[in-house]
């Protein structure tokens, strides 16, 4: 089993940054890939970046690209997400993902392991 505590959360300006953390316990030492998801109010999950431990492959979504910067750490086996020029619409609750890999890495269902979540809110 494989645990995993995002935090790093909270309330920001437009423009403004935040980081957020993704760390693990448990039998992690076998994870492939991390994904960061967000879920705004109404909407479904949706895919933001993730992250192969091995390689350091990044892939982002169009909505954050350019801005966002998902990174990891092998020997504390955590992921991070930093989140620059923040947006209104960039309010949800983020959600740290890990998993073994799948078909499609931006896909939820590629994902084992998930974080409680942590609320992200830009004010304008």
């Amino acid at each position: 089993q494989v645990r995993l505590v995002d935090s790093g959360g909270g309330l920001v300006q437009a423009g403004g940054s935040l980081r957020l953390s993704c760390e693990t316990s448990g039998r992690a030492s076998n994870v492939f890939i991390f994904g960061w998801f967000r879920q705004r109010p109404g909407k479904e999950r949706e895919f933001v970046a993730y992250i192969t431990r091995s390689l350091g492959t990044t892939v982002y979504s169009d909505s954050v690209k350019g801005r966002f910067s998902i990174s990891r750490d092998n020997v504390k086996i955590a992921a991070y997400l930093q989140m620059n020029s923040l947006k209104p619409e960039d309010t949800a609750v983020y959600y740290c993902a890990a998993g073994f890999g799948g078909t499609s890495n931006s896909s939820p269902a590629s994902y084992d392991y998930w974080g409680q979540g942590t609320q992200v809110t830009v004010s304008s």
